[in-house]
């Protein structure tokens, strides 16, 4: 199985201090960490084996800003979920800094413990596999634990130290319920992405730090191919040489790829695992990233407030799902919304959302596929005001085009660099959209992975354009660029400001601006613009579910 290797020498005895007034730390530590090591023992152990002297001593986060991804050198410790914690260590000489979880087990060697207990154990079997939901085997294991170990000499028990029996009670409850050495990474809110290419270390895609190294390695094939199999039964869908890739979804939504052996994959067994956020990013965090400005948002609540049809393109990684979650605030709140899928990534606040999601035909033919094409002729039975679409990749793509000439908004994310790419790509094969269903689509935002100078790379939306129309005599398209990311200077700009057709010739009209006032609706758009930045700046909004029902409630009050 895997191997934890830490990125420094270190001295098995150094954790041996009682961490108490004469403790080497106290002098060294600064006072947010010395408390933090106070409180918990194993991270106190921890810092005793740090090579201070040789990195310095770490800074303490109780929460990481985006600012800290502009730090020169990173040495950093913060808190993540289930009481851990996570070391940014940096690696001098390499191209990527470590990711250290600080675990209760990190610096207890427990190996000869856990084989003698895991026999104990063996007499709870069935008490523990009679228990039917997560919190009721985490209860049984940890009643057999207690009867199988003691700490102050009893019969019949493994003899443990109090720390080792914290060390032991985390890691069996880690392993035997929980999702083993990746448990840690899981719990972290920062990260986004877990990626295990081949032998060697795991890595991480953070959300402040970006790619680094876990320390959690694999030496040979076998053990690679061994965990690989593990994951597979731990998540219900077992690898095999016959069925060698798995797609499925984690209990917390997130989305998990294993590949298994060296047939299909020249560099053995890997796994990829897309973290899922419990809570979406709002449109007033994009707005913080730079992602977008409060013009653009409030432009787009119009689009969504109106009804119009929206995709949302970019290339693999540039933020189209995040983003659309997001702007998923924007769609009134009485609205009726259909969404489908091929893997649940989407996140709508709406309480009248229906969420359908594709099926595979099972292997021993009991059950039909069901694909995005079947779900999408279904959505258009159930009256829905807005239909969501994760993904439009093929024959599906015609019934979305039928269903925005029907009345129903319909927004999707698209594989597409460009406007002319992504029309490109609707009228050909095998999607096969009719050039005259195009104008169909009102608004094409464009976003991407981008690098700007002296922040390295992120993510804005760097265009927003708007579908004119289909002229057939010439077969050309016509489109205006309503907003534009301007490289130079890391902001956007308004090419539609009293030029916009989509605000002139259909919203305005929407919200009754007669022909001869629809300038007026410029004025409406910076004034919904101001009212997102004060929400934002003043009454720090950022919680998804708050810019939702702050704007719900905005909406039954005739403010917006």
């Amino acid at each position: 199985m895997a191997q934890v290797v830490l990125p420094f020498a270190h001295d098995p005895n150094a954790a041996s201090c009682d961490h108490g007034p004469r403790c080497s730390l106290n002098s060294v530590l600064p006072k947010p960490l010395q408390e933090q090591a106070g409180k918990n023992t194993f991270l106190s152990d921890y810092l005793h084996w740090v090579p201070m002297s040789d990195v310095g001593v770490p800074t303490y986060y109780s929460k990481l800003s985006r600012d800290l991804q502009y730090l020169e050198r990173r040495n950093l410790i913060y808190p993540i979920d289930g009481g851990l914690y996570t070391h940014i260590y940096p690696d001098d000489k390499g191209e990527r800094d470590f990711y250290v979880a600080i675990e209760p087990s990190t610096t207890i060697d427990l190996s000869a413990v856990t084989s003698r207990v895991e026999v104990k154990l063996m007499d709870f079997v069935e008490s523990i596999g009679a228990a039917e939901t997560e919190d009721e085997k985490r209860e049984a294991l940890l009643r057999a634990i207690d009867a199988s170990v003691g700490t102050n000499g009893a019969s019949g028990k493994v003899h443990v130290t109090p720390r080792e029996m914290e060390a032991l009670r985390y890691l069996l409850l880690r392993d035997k319920i929980g999702f083993g050495l990746l448990a840690p990474l899981l719990l972290d809110p920062y990260i986004e992405d877990i990626s295990c290419s081949g032998v060697g270390p795991i890595f991480v895609e953070h959300k402040i730090f970006k790619s680094v190294q876990t320390t959690i390695r694999f030496d040979t094939e076998e053990e690679l191919d061994e965990f690989a199999i593990w994951l597979g039964e731990w998540i219900k869908r077992p690898v095999t040489v016959r069925n060698p890739i798995v797609d499925a979804v984690l209990p917390d939504g997130s989305r998990i790829n294993i590949v298994y052996g060296t047939d299909v994959s020249k560099r053995g067994s890997n796994f990829t695992i897309r973290k899922f956020a419990s809570v979406p990013t709002s449109v007033t965090e994009l707005v913080e990233f730079g992602t977008m400005d409060y013009m653009m948002a409030a432009y787009l609540s119009f689009v969504l407030e109106e009804g119009m049809n929206l995709f949302v393109v970019g290339a693999t990684a540039s933020g189209k799902t995040t983003t659309m979650n997001a702007i998923t605030t924007f769609i009134l709140p009485d609205k009726k919304i259909v969404s489908i899928e091929d893997t649940p990534e989407l996140q709508v606040p709406h309480k009248n959302w229906i969420r359908e999601t594709t099926r595979g035909s099972s292997k021993d033919n009991t059950g039909s596929e069901v694909g995005m094409f079947d779900l999408l002729k279904a959505a258009l039975r159930q009256r829905p005001d807005r239909i969501i679409v994760g993904e439009i990749r093929g024959e599906e793509g015609a019934i979305a085009f039928q269903a925005m000439q029907t009345g129903h908004g319909v927004m999707s994310t698209f594989h597409a660099a460009s406007v002319e790419r992504l029309i490109q790509r609707l009228t050909g094969t095998p999607i096969n959209i009719p050039k005259s269903y195009i104008d169909n689509l009102d608004i094409v935002l464009i976003q991407q992975a981008v690098k700007i100078a002296g922040k390295g790379m992120a993510r804005r939306v760097t265009s927003i354009n708007e579908i004119v129309g289909y002229d057939p005599a010439t077969e050309s398209f016509s489109y205006i660029e309503a907003f534009r990311w301007n490289p130079a200077t890391d902001a956007f700009d308004f090419p539609g400001f009293m030029n916009s057709f989509l605000l002139e010739e259909k919203i305005a009209p929407k919200r009754g601006i007669p022909p001869f006032k629809r300038k007026v609706i410029y004025t409406e758009l910076k004034r919904r613009a101001k009212i997102f930045e004060r929400l934002h700046k003043e009454r720090k909004l950022k919680n998804f579910y708050d810019v939702f029902s702050v704007l719900a409630e905005a909406h039954r009050q005739k403010l917006l």
